[in-house]
């Protein structure tokens, strides 16, 4: 399981937040419910995939083995994970 972590650190609503992404979607939603990350932090229809995690739920996804990314890996992730969604909406409503 390969999990990513930005260095992103944008203030919102008194927290400074980062993205977490992974190589595939189910594995970014089994660590995110391992690290207890809120589902409501998962960005489905953002430009990519992602949960938004504060600095402090970045270095728990650390010490879980999360892998601090730097840009070109996080657009890697980013990619192939709004592929991924997309297929399975498109499964979901049976346009394949």
């Amino acid at each position: 399981m390969a999990i990513y972590v930005d260095f992103m650190q944008i203030e919102f609503k008194g927290y400074k937040w980062c993205h977490m992404l992974a190589d595939n979607l189910q594995e970014l939603h089994e660590f995110a419910a391992l690290i207890e990350i809120d589902t409501r932090l998962f960005h489905r229809d953002a430009s990519y995939p992602h949960y938004d995690v504060t600095v402090q739920m970045r270095k728990k996804a650390i010490e879980y083995g999360a892998i601090p990314a730097n840009r070109k890996k996080i657009i890697e992730c980013a990619k192939k994970l709004k592929i991924e969604l997309h297929e399975q909406i498109a499964r979901a409503e049976g346009c394949e």
